[in-house]
């Protein structure tokens, strides 16, 4: 074959791009089980954060084991798919890929729910997504045995404005929504808002907003209110059944 004519050109381009693409995808095979488990660890580390539980990938799986001691899954409607133990099932549901699927609706979503014990204190912990200004944001709220107390948050993006919406990462932002309260005095769900201006420091149902980043503070705040009125459906059902603790039998 003549190597100057444009054949030859096409021919050789052709083969390069069918080796190379051969080539990316058995090293995308190879590395698949540790990107795989780096994924998971990042979500171990981002549930215990929402106790105040702080650690790297090399003690993730181990202190997930230590401090998750069972886990739920529910429906819209706030009624349990799975059973308490089944901890695999529940950390295995992908919130942000269900959002992001429009083709699955609000009712066929799951919705998991992590329960932890820290020292003598018991929570529980659930995952939330929603939209920012650039693109999906999420988080983890944890709550107080009390079911309607918030002992702590942890929320992330991938694409917020830096100095701005990025700071829904934050500990300015993140902290203040420790002690906050989704029930008013009469009990009825009011969730917590994120108000632009600031919220009073009296306040039990509001925190700041982030000054200049209206749009991905209404996110959480939306966020917060779309996913905590499903979880609060169950919570209810817990507490008119009171024999049941939030650790659902995982003592016994």
């Amino acid at each position: 074959m003549n190597k100057e004519s444009n054949l030859y050109t096409f021919s050789f381009a052709i083969v390069m791009v069918l080796v190379i693409a051969v080539m990316l995808s058995v090293v995308s095979e190879v590395f698949m089980p540790f990107k795989d488990k780096n994924k998971s660890d990042k979500k171990r580390i981002d549930i215990l954060s929402a106790i105040d539980i702080h650690v790297d990938r090399a003690d993730a799986k181990a202190s997930y084991e230590k401090y998750i001691i069972s886990s739920t899954v529910i429906n819209h409607q706030g009624d349990t798919i799975s059973q308490a133990c089944d901890k695999c099932s529940a950390f295995e549901i992908d919130v942000l890929s269900q959002y992001r699927n429009k083709n699955l609706s609000i009712k066929d979503r799951k919705y998991p729910l992590f329960h932890a014990k820290k020292g003598d204190s018991e929570y529980v912990i659930v995952p939330m997504v929603g939209s920012g200004l650039w693109g999906p944001i999420w988080g983890f709220v944890s709550f107080e045995s009390d079911l309607e107390t918030i002992y702590g948050a942890a929320f992330d993006h991938k694409t917020e404005t830096p100095g701005l919406g990025a700071e829904i990462n934050t500990d300015p932002f993140e902290k203040p929504f420790s002690g906050k309260r989704i029930l008013n005095k009469d009990g009825e769900f009011v969730s917590v808002q994120v108000q632009k201006g600031g919220a009073l420091d009296d306040d039990p149902h509001a925190v700041d907003g982030i000054t200049g980043g209206t749009i991905t503070s209404d996110g959480v705040a939306d966020m917060l209110e779309n996913t905590l009125s499903i979880y609060n459906k169950y919570f209810v059902s817990l507490k008119i059944n009171e024999k049941d603790s939030i650790l659902f039998e995982a003592n016994n």
